[in-house]
C-alpha cells in the first residue's frame, strides 16, 4: 500500500476545510489550509514544493491574519465606530453561524450595532458602526480568498511543474 496516496488525500481534506474555514469565521481557515499543504509537501520528501514554496506560503499565511484584523478595524474606524463595535460584529459572526447564510452575512452588522447601542451610541452612529465594520469584514473575507486561492495556486504550479 502506497501511504502517499493517503497523505494526499488527507492533505486535500484539510485544504478543503481550510477554505470553508475562510468563508466561516469560527475556523482558521488559512493557517489549517498551510497545514495542509505542508502535509502534502512532506508526503513527497519535499522535493516538487520545497522550503522556499512552503516559506511563501507562510508569508501569505501571515498577511491573511493581518487583513482579519486589520480589514475590520478600518471599516470600523472610517465610520466613526468603537472598539465594541469590531468585538461585537465578531461575536454576531460567530453566533450567525448558527443561522446559515443569512446569519453568517448579518451577524456582523446586527453584533457591532448591538454592541455600540449597548455601549451608549445612539441609532445613527450605530448603523454607521456596523455598516462600517461590515464592510471591513466582508472585503477581509474576500481578501482572504484571495490568498486562499493564490496559495494553492503557488502549491499546484510548482507541485505540477516540477
Amino acid at each position: 500500500m502506497d501511504w502517499t496516496v493517503l497523505w494526499w488525500i488527507l492533505s486535500a481534506c484539510i485544504v478543503l476545510i481550510g477554505l470553508v474555514g475562510v468563508v466561516f469565521p469560527a475556523l482558521p481557515g488559512i493557517p489549517i489550509m498551510f497545514a495542509g499543504l505542508v502535509l502534502a509537501a512532506w508526503s513527497t520528501g519535499f522535493e516538487p514544493v520545497g522550503w522556499g514554496t512552503i516559506g511563501v506560503l507562510g508569508a501569505l499565511v501571515v498577511l491573511s491574519v493581518l487583513i482579519d484584523f486589520l480589514a475590520a478595524a478600518f471599516g470600523a474606524k472610517r465610520k466613526g465606530a468603537s472598539p465594541r463595535a469590531f468585538w461585537g460584529a465578531t461575536l454576531g459572526a460567530v453566533v450567525g453561524l448558527f443561522f446559515g447564510l443569512v446569519g453568517i452575512v448579518l451577524g456582523p452588522f446586527i453584533g457591532a450595532v448591538a454592541a455600540e447601542l449597548a455601549g451608549g451610541s445612539g441609532a445613527q452612529q450605530a448603523g454607521r458602526s456596523g455598516y462600517g465594520v461590515w464592510i471591513g469584514l466582508i472585503l477581509g473575507t474576500a481578501a482572504k480568498l484571495a490568498i486562499a486561492f493564490l496559495m494553492l495556486g503557488i502549491f499546484l504550479t510548482r507541485h505540477l511543474l516540477q
